[in-house]
């Protein structure tokens, strides 16, 4: 199973950073080079423990749905999202904040996945799926940074 790890620092202090890494609105401006949106119920705000989200995205140049619901949360020191639905086998993404110092933050992402397909999906993630995610993990962290930064 893919495992990517990540660490981005974010000067701006824990509980901002966390709350931010939680936005749908910021979650939907991150993404906007795969056209997500949001079709479910919740489509602005904040995610909390127990609730889910339904994403609509193009890949590849597919539309896919993608069911994710937060399953723990530690506030403001860690949060997981897990795929219910969606094209994925599975995927579980963890997401930690460790306060530097009053204002920076080490976010920290593990995220974890398993294509569907079997053998086919295994030479997916060794040609090119674990790039793809990492690069779109890249892109919504370097959003995410830029947004809690600039709200100083």
């Amino acid at each position: 199973m893919p495992i990517i790890h990540l660490e981005t620092i974010i000067n701006k202090n824990k509980t901002v950073v966390f709350d931010m890494a939680r936005s749908i609105d910021l979650h939907k401006l991150s993404m906007r080079s795969t056209n997500e949106e949001v079709i479910s119920d919740k489509t602005t705000g904040l995610l909390g423990l127990n609730e889910t989200v339904i994403w609509r995205a193009k890949h590849f140049g597919i539309y896919q749905n993608l069911t994710s619901k937060i399953t723990e949360m530690d506030p403001p020191h860690s949060f997981t999202d897990e795929m219910v639905k969606g094209a994925f086998k599975s995927f579980k993404h963890i997401h930690v904040f460790e306060e530097l110092n009053t204002e920076s933050t080490l976010m920290k992402d593990v995220f974890e996945f398993e294509a569907p397909l079997g053998i086919l999906g295994i030479t997916a993630n060794k040609l090119f799926l674990k790039k793809y995610m990492k690069r779109l993990l890249m892109r919504r962290n370097k959003v995410l940074k830029k947004y809690c930064e600039m709200n100083s």
